[in-house]
């Protein structure tokens, strides 16, 4: 997959676990049967044969019942069992991103944790757009591999409407895909 494209995908993934989808982005998925089959044959049909209210009230419940509710996407709750979200440089997530140059204001998100599902996957971006494979493979080996599969299959029995766990199996698919290639382009350096 080119950079491009995949730069988009985790643009695209980011926004999702940020924040429930408004209006906005259910009609321009809605509008994109192309995006809608990647994410899953389940979720094209149920978005094509629901209005956009209905689509809205059941992501919106699924979204605050998975990602706000009953879990949070933040790899220090998800791999410390004190249940703590750790901020600054004690935050391992933190040290990654300081020591590759990347920089986050807090005060320009609603969330509250620099290693944040939708954090990460920005900054899984921020990579692939600077063309830093060797971070990008680093990252995803020592966070985001180590924490998100089983926590993205966990929340699948959290949510009803059949997006969330379509795009719980495409975030996995693509994370390990990612991997996969940045390996083999890495080893043959």
């Amino acid at each position: 997959m080119d950079n491009k494209t995949k730069a988009f995908v985790y643009a695209f993934l980011s926004r999702c676990y940020q924040k429930e989808l408004d209006k906005k982005a259910i009609e321009d998925l809605k509008s994109n049967e192309e995006l809608l089959d990647l994410i899953g044959p389940d979720t094209k049909k149920w978005f094509l044969s629901n209005d956009i209210e209905k689509i809205e009230e059941e992501l919106n419940v699924d979204f605050n019942s998975a990602f706000l509710i009953n879990s949070q996407p933040v790899e220090t709750l998800v791999e410390d069992s004190k249940g703590e979200i750790l901020v600054g440089l004690q935050n391992p997530v933190m040290q990654f991103y300081f020591n590759h140059g990347y920089e986050i204001n807090m005060n320009q998100t609603d969330i509250l944790a620099p290693d944040h599902l939708s954090i990460e996957l920005s900054f899984m971006q921020n990579l692939i757009y600077r063309n830093e494979e060797k971070a990008a493979f680093e990252f995803l080996k020592e966070h985001m591999l180590k924490w998100v599969p089983p926590y993205l299959i966990g929340i699948k029995s959290l949510v009803e409407a059949p997006f969330y766990k379509d795009l719980a199996d495409l975030t996995i698919e693509f994370l390990l895909s990612d991997y996969e290639e940045l390996k083999d382009k890495l080893v043959g350096e």
